[in-house]
């Protein structure tokens, strides 16, 4: 392992002539037992704030019934350990592979917690790899099982988005058809790994045996209407990382230098004479960690189109008088680029008949927002200002259920919406920010514009938001699914640096209200 030349003091680097996934393994003990790393305290709230994010978005998941959730949290109770760990709402322990595999789906299920875009210019790795923070289950775990506090968990949480965040930017696994999850098993591995005393060379064989086994296709993503399988990818690849893990601590030796194989996915795909594709740098000190650049999600929507919802603040803010009623608008022309033409503009996703798909659907999320601006101007509510609007109008749950997707104010404005590719004008601006454009024309015959955006609330590189302020109104919204009063819960989150070892066990001791099965 080598020191960036950047910065010797806050990077390693691990060459791609090196066996990366012993060094990865290094890496990771190194950082759990303190002998490098000293994040800044922004790397930690960051961190922070996307942990309690997740948390909410998975306990109303559960409250509102939603299946996949429902399915796994009673396949984990099958499994009872008097030595294991609790998921979510749940005082019952269980094996820790099957309360991760519960919690990193219930997390994952309304599409709404933090995304990467795997784009770090200042070293030249752009390759773009999305990813989620899906897996705080692991390090919460892993911390748990190892007696230790909720310091050692938050540090543990840094440790697995730094890993997966940097993998995402040297390799991109959608170009391949492969779905991003596989780099947070990657990281899941090595984190449970160091968390809990595995040696390197444990944490190279169950590395080795997630990318030589469990390699998950986009095959879940594809179709016109999404299955369960699509929210679950995370969990069931973290649960065989996590099993993996498991194998190797018991004396399971699995492939070596997995980077290296020329018959792994790396090297299968981008061919060399010997070496992995790509050096790999990960972040052990001061402020540039991965997490920095990950973004947030202000409710329910695909992260590809955040541009144009923000587009729609902004022609909102300049112009109310659009959200007079449906018949205001004459039709809406949305610019965006690749892949989010090719994802949430599939023309599958046009007739959205499932939470899954609609979810995906650029038509429907943004018919959907300005839907409810209408309803929010007639009853004399609709904000003027950014941070006001995204409260007042953010979308949650109940914005892609049944009644909503066949809700007929929301399918004629879809009706009236075109999505054009806007080509490498557009194209060369991602993934460094969101560029998207939207243009209405007007009943009366006038033409609005947004502009392009670029950095829209939520976005790492938005500096005019009140971010905070508007996260907080989401986790009072998605709190307030899954229980009468959130605030208790919500404070005992942020409290979570410092918590002892058994206010840690019992963090996820809350109950969970049962508000009936979403539909």
């Amino acid at each position: 392992m080598t020191t960036t030349a950047a910065d010797p003091a806050c990077f390693t680097t691990l060459p791609r002539d090196s066996n990366q996934a012993l060094g990865i393994g290094r890496f990771a003990i190194d950082f759990m037992t303190g002998a490098i790393g000293n994040p800044d305290p922004s790397v930690l709230e960051r961190t922070l704030l996307f942990h309690i994010d997740a948390t909410l978005c998975g306990a109303s998941a559960i409250a509102l019934g939603t299946n996949a959730p429902l399915v796994l949290r009673k396949e984990a109770l099958e499994y009872p350990r008097p030595d294991g760990v609790c998921f979510l709402g749940s005082t019952t322990p269980v094996a820790p592979e099957k309360a991760i595999l519960a919690d990193s789906n219930a997390v994952r299920e309304w599409d709404s917690n933090g995304t990467n875009f795997g784009f770090n210019p200042d070293l030249g790795h752009t390759a773009g790899e999305f990813g989620h923070n899906d897996f705080y289950a692991v390090p919460l775990a892993a911390a748990q099982l190892a007696g230790r506090d909720g310091a050692f968990a938050l540090r543990g949480m840094v440790l697995l988005d730094e890993i997966r965040g940097r993998l995402a930017e040297v390799f991109s696994l959608k170009t391949y058809k492969i779905d991003h999850v596989l780099h947070g098993a990657i990281a899941s591995a090595a984190t449970y790994g160091a968390m809990l005393g595995a040696t390197a060379e444990q944490i190279e064989s169950a590395i080795g045996m997630v990318v030589a086994h469990f390699v998950p296709f986009r095959a879940i993503r594809a179709g016109k209407q999404l299955s369960d399988s699509k929210g679950a990818s995370a969990a069931i690849s973290t649960e065989a990382a996590i099993v993996s893990m498991q194998r190797s601590m018991r004396g399971f030796l699995g492939p070596r230098d997995i980077f290296r194989n020329p018959e792994a996915v790396f090297r299968l795909f981008e061919p060399t004479t010997g070496d992995c594709p790509f050096d790999l740098v990960l972040a052990h000190s001061g402020r540039d960690f991965a997490v920095m650049g990950m973004h947030f999600k202000l409710g329910l929507y695909e992260h590809q189109s955040a541009g144009a919802l923000q587009g729609l603040v902004d022609l909102l803010a300049k112009h109310p008088e659009i959200a007079s009623s449906a018949d205001a608008i004459k039709s809406i022309k949305i610019v965006a680029y690749e892949p989010a033409f090719g994802i949430i503009g599939d023309p599958a996703k046009r007739d959205p008949r499932t939470r899954q798909s609609a979810d995906h659907s650029m038509v429907f999320i943004v018919s959907r927002k300005l839907r409810k601006a209408i309803e929010a101007a007639a009853a004399g509510e609709l904000p003027t200002d950014n941070d006001a609007i995204w409260k007042r109008l953010i979308l949650e749950p109940h914005d892609y259920d049944a009644a909503a997707i066949d809700d007929s104010t929301t399918r004629a404005l879809m009706a009236k919406i075109e999505f054009a590719h806007g080509g490498e004008e557009y194209d060369r601006r991602y993934p460094d920010g969101i560029p998207t454009s939207i243009e209405m024309t007007l009943a009366d015959g006038r033409t609005i514009d947004s502009g392009l955006v670029m950095y829209p609330s939520g976005h790492a590189r938005n500096t005019t938001a009140d971010l905070e302020g508007i996260l907080a109104n989401k986790f009072e919204v998605l709190g307030r699914l899954a229980m009468d009063d959130p605030k208790p819960l919500i404070e005992r989150l942020h409290g979570l640096p410092t918590l002892d070892a058994t206010g840690l066990r019992s963090i996820q001791h809350f109950a969970i209200a049962d508000r009936g099965r979403f539909e």
